[in-house]
């Protein structure tokens, strides 16, 4: 059944996707979104061009650290569910801007769940990630691993959002469910994140930044993969409080994917191999079991399709020449 569902991080990457697919299944959407400039405000208001127009949408642009702007919100509308995916992301950068990313991940969260509790409502997905698992993953990793080894700011503030989610569930009778995203690619994808930056780059002729001697490896995980999860997170009627992996179940080399995007850009890439940064967390794939068990969750996006289709996107997208700036 239809409902009105308030999307933080709208905008966004895997956010705009997520309000496409809502408003293509009859929902309201209320876009929320700050515009910051960690991701360029021009790409991100391309990104919501099209999903504007549908009269079903809302825009409510302002920051989740600001509760009389949330309050505002919530007056105006009554959600049926909560999609919560803004958040500062990147665990290299939160190694230098800590203090920030504890304000906006875990203050921010904390909002939002204050809202949901005084206002009522009976659904939240937060947007979780793979990084949780820090020096715990054992390849394929499974929702059951221990998660008190981060290894990044960045993965702190997500396990902190996870139980916050589990708290306010627990003591409030909503329900919370929290999808560790591992790496997600495609349309839209964050300029400075690796697939989109390496395509940049390798299209333009410039040395591309390959950190470690590219053997590491990855779950690179496609954005419509990913909706779908969220999707049925939506519909989910488990327990109060609940996670899943959100993952392709498949591990990818770093040189994998350089060749990948070689061959779909018909050019040779100029690696340019830089030490290993802290906080990545490398080597594992996720175990998608649970999630195909009870989300019924089934990657249908492999690497070796996703890729070249995110290098069309890339040529055809009409915010093509704001990605390549």
């Amino acid at each position: 059944m239809a409902g009105t569902i308030l999307v933080t991080g709208g905008a966004g990457f895997i956010g705009s996707h997520v309000v496409e697919r809502l408003l293509g299944q009859g929902h309201s959407v209320v876009c929320l979104d700050n515009f910051d400039e960690a991701y360029p405000p021009a790409v991100k208001r391309a990104n919501i061009h099209s999903a504007s127009s549908n009269e079903r949408f809302a825009l409510a642009q302002g920051d989740i650290r600001d509760r009389a702007f949330l309050d505002e919100t919530f007056s105006r509308h009554e959600f049926d569910a909560i999609v919560h995916l803004a958040a500062l992301s990147g665990v290299r950068d939160s190694l230098a801007k800590a203090a920030l990313y504890e304000e906006v991940n875990i203050r921010g969260t904390l909002n939002l769940l204050e809202e949901a509790r005084e206002h009522s409502v009976k659904k939240l997905v937060f947007a979780s990630s793979s990084s949780v698992y820090g020096l715990n993953g054992k390849s394929p990793i499974s929702e059951d691993q221990r998660l008190d080894r981060p290894i990044s700011p960045y993965a702190a503030t997500k396990i902190a959002g996870e139980l916050l989610c589990h708290t306010y569930s627990y003591n409030y009778g909503f329900q919370s469910v929290a999808l560790r995203f591992f790496t997600v690619y495609g349309p839209r994808q964050k300029p400075g994140m690796a697939i989109s930056l390496f395509t940049r780059r390798m299209d333009a002729g410039e040395e591309v930044p390959v950190f470690g001697d590219g053997t590491s490896v990855r779950d690179y995980t496609h954005v419509s993969d990913v909706v779908n999860g969220i999707e049925a997170a939506l519909s989910y009627q488990g327990p109060g409080f609940d996670v899943f992996n959100l993952a392709s179940g498949q591990e990818v080399s770093l040189k994998t994917l350089v060749s990948l995007i070689e061959k779909a850009l018909g050019k040779k890439a100029l690696v340019k191999n830089l030490p290993t940064q802290k906080g990545d967390v490398f080597g594992a794939r996720g175990d998608i079991s649970k999630a195909g068990a009870l989300l019924g969750y089934r990657p249908q996006m492999d690497i070796s399709r996703g890729i070249p289709l995110f290098v069309e996107w890339y040529r055809n997208a009409a915010v093509a020449g704001i990605q390549r700036a």
